[in-house]
């Protein structure tokens, strides 16, 4: 759908500069837009090359091991049917750890296999619509996500942030004089977010329950 929507954006842009003759300022533009993106993509690539390297080093060194037992307690507040000792519990941890350090992209791998773990326990409750033909996750047909998805996919959307480096390092690549004046209204506002998903996903879950 975006794709569409970005086409017909770009036509719009190209049919009104013709219309007004002005489409030297729409191809210097589009010229400019492109090297500024490529120029965003490389300083984006240091940037996740730095902060997940930050994220191996804290793997290797335990670090984040001993988060993930230390929220421990919140996930079984948030996830009371998954299992103890699942595997689905330490991939939601390291993701939810992830995107609170501002990692979004590498949180991308852990909150896959989450979900993907979070499947086969609908398929181990029970719920054949979640193995295919033969015997794997993920291809079932007539799946419908079960709370603990919505709820993790809801925490992930709306995840809090202590350091948003992808909006830093935007703001640094476009001259702000202050990157990281980001960070305090970052942390309200996803504050503020993740309370409420908090809130909302208990709130359905429990009546879904009752």
């Amino acid at each position: 759908m975006l794709n569409y929507i970005w086409a017909f954006m770009i036509l719009v842009g190209v049919i009104y500069g013709a219309f007004t003759g002005k489409m030297a300022e729409v191809t210097n533009a589009a010229l400019d837009s492109a090297g500024d993106a490529v120029s965003l993509c490389i300083t984006m690539i240091g940037v996740m090359a730095l902060w997940v390297g930050l994220m191996e080093i804290a793997q290797k060194s335990g670090l984040i091991a001993k988060l993930t037992k230390g929220i421990q307690p919140f996930i079984s507040f948030l996830f009371p049917r998954i299992p103890k000792g699942h595997p689905a519990r330490e991939y939601i941890a390291t993701n939810l750890i992830a995107n609170v350090l501002g990692l979004g992209w590498a949180c991308t791998p852990a909150g896959l296999k989450a979900m993907e773990e979070l499947a086969r326990l609908e398929a181990e409750r029970g719920n054949p619509a979640y193995l295919g033909d033969n015997g794997n996750v993920g291809n079932g047909k007539g799946r419908v996500a079960s709370n603990e998805m919505c709820t993790f996919l809801i925490l992930n959307i709306s995840s809090l942030q202590l350091i948003p480096v992808n909006m830093i390092a935007y703001r640094s690549q476009y001259g702000s004089v202050n990157p990281a004046g980001i960070i305090a209204p970052a942390i309200v506002a996803t504050a503020v977010s993740t309370g409420v998903a908090i809130v909302y996903c208990k709130g359905k879950d429990r009546k879904s329950g009752k």
